[in-house]
């Protein structure tokens, strides 16, 4: 009777060994589509245990940096409200319009043009040559207009990530590109 039960049993014993393996599968290919969001240079950090925790950490570090930039918005939008001529406060510190900065992610670069409506001395599909002609192809390109002001923002990733992109030499361009020389610092 023993032998009975227990082939009874087998089948049971096999679909659940069969459903946990499935289930074990199921959530280590989640576990790598959930990293494979993560941009590489989050990845590999010396606090994170597990992938969840790199996971958690990027989700913490990305809402305070949304947090970071709606503040630095609000204020440029309230600076906009209180400056009607062509210079914008960054930083506590009066920059002459136009305005360029370049910031580095990864294998990326971010372009932010800040620019008055009356002194335009550029068209945007020029400044995406330029970052074209250095080895970056724009993934994303946006632009919105306060006030007087227009800002556009465009994200890049390198062609070749062997050979790469170089910042220093993409921002000198873009500065001769987009002011005239006498607007340098």
């Amino acid at each position: 009777m023993k032998k009975a039960i227990s082939t009874s049993n087998e089948p049971s014993k096999l679909d659940r060994k069969t459903i946990e393996r499935n289930r074990r599968i199921h959530m280590k290919s989640l576990c790598f589509k959930l990293t494979s969001l993560i941009p590489p240079n989050h990845r590999f950090t010396q606090y994170s245990k597990s992938k969840l925790d790199l996971a958690a950490r990027y989700i913490k570090h990305m809402r305070e940096r949304i947090e970071e930039l709606k503040k630095q918005k609000q204020h440029v939008m309230m600076e906009s409200k209180n400056n009607n001529n062509n210079t914008i406060m960054c930083k506590n510190i009066d920059t002459k319009l136009p305005l360029l900065e370049l910031r580095e992610f990864g294998s990326g670069i971010e372009v932010v043009l800040v620019c008055g409506l009356r002194n335009k001395t550029f068209m945007l599909y020029e400044v995406i040559n330029v970052l074209e002609e250095e080895g970056a192809e724009v993934v994303t390109a946006s632009f919105s207009t306060v006030g007087d002001k227009i800002f556009y923002i465009l994200h890049a990733q390198d062609k070749i990530s062997r050979v790469g992109v170089e910042t220093s030499r993409v921002h000198q361009r873009l500065q001769e590109f987009i002011a005239p020389i006498e607007m340098w610092d």
